[in-house]
């Protein structure tokens, strides 16, 4: 009896010891997720045309790859970031692009048609020409002003996919100074610059996206287009969706190819000519990363690998 006494005494002290603090509803529950469904169309709500940008050339072949490639991708990053238009991978491609070099360069000739066949409206190529890093510096004094200059030299061509024909061909220099302090040090020597990949990176970037407004007019002249992709029964599956900026309820005009039309005398490209109509669809669903399904409104007659346009 006093060891069962003994034991209810003892469950009594410890349940008291436990807090009495009551418990939120929510708590370990984590934060509240809300989900949004987000329109991917461009800033004026047009569709946004697909443009690839091959793997980045180097006159110097003593920067790295991953030098080159770094540089790429945050310029893709930023394009895409921009809304007018979507990237297109290059992996995508049934062969690498490098089988394409000659000379230094891209064969644009070869390679539009077969990014074509991915719904691309253009290629870019971006070349590095050269960079330069000067300094100059105080020689003598406990604290030594150090003025670094740096100098990047970069290249755009661009093609249509279509027929693989130039369209844009420049070249730009961008320049870059900035100061620093170096205390009780030999500058003339200070190679901390020129061994930052990172800054360099971000130097290169910045003087390819300082193409981006000729990239853009050169972009507004082609017309946006997607392909038919299969016909199934009823149902017409189109290489564009979602992430192209098409919206279920468009109407979508079904036409034959146009013609490339470029200036006589200055060889500029002007445009493309409008296709004969054959009718129009309309967009019921989406399928698949960027495709949509439509279904008849007007017309006849459509097949595989027709054009399609806004309406």
């Amino acid at each position: 009896m006093k060891f069962i006494y003994l034991s209810i005494c003892f469950c009594v002290l410890l349940v008291g010891c436990v807090s009495t603090k009551p418990i939120p509803s929510n708590e370990g529950m984590g934060p509240k997720k809300t989900i949004k469904d987000q329109k991917m169309a461009s800033v004026d709500g047009t569709p946004r045309k697909r443009l690839m940008v091959l793997p980045f050339l180097d006159t110097n072949e003593i920067h790295p790859e991953s030098f080159r490639e770094n540089s790429r991708l945050s310029f893709i990053s930023r394009l895409n970031q921009s809304g007018e238009l979507i990237v297109v991978a290059t992996k995508d491609l049934k062969e690498s692009p490098l089988k394409d070099l000659k000379n230094g360069e891209f064969n644009l000739s070869a390679l539009g048609p077969k990014a074509a066949e991915l719904g691309v409206s253009a290629i870019l190529e971006g070349k590095i020409i050269d960079i330069k890093v000067s300094k100059q510096a105080d020689s003598v004094g406990l604290f030594r002003q150090l003025k670094t200059k740096f100098e990047v030299i970069v290249r755009i061509r661009m093609a249509l996919a279509k027929s693989g024909k130039e369209i844009f061909n420049t070249s730009k220099t961008v320049s870059l100074e900035d100061s620093m302090q170096r205390v009780a040090e030999s500058v003339s020597t200070d190679k901390m610059i020129e061994a930052n990949p990172v800054l360099m990176e971000k130097l290169v970037t910045e003087a390819f996206l300082d193409f981006q407004p000729q990239i853009f007019t050169a972009l507004s002249k082609l017309s946006w287009e997607g392909r038919i992709a299969m016909i199934n029964g009823d149902r017409i599956f189109l290489n564009v969706g979602r992430i192209s900026g098409v919206q279920v309820g468009d109407l979508l005009r079904v036409t034959e190819e146009g013609e490339e039309v470029f200036d006589p005398q200055t060889g500029v490209f002007i445009g493309k000519s409008p296709g004969r109509l054959k009718g129009t669809l309309e967009v019921t669903s989406y399928f698949g990363q960027d495709g949509s399904i439509a279904v008849l409104h007007s017309g006849a007659n459509f097949k595989e690998n027709d054009r399609v346009e806004q309406y």
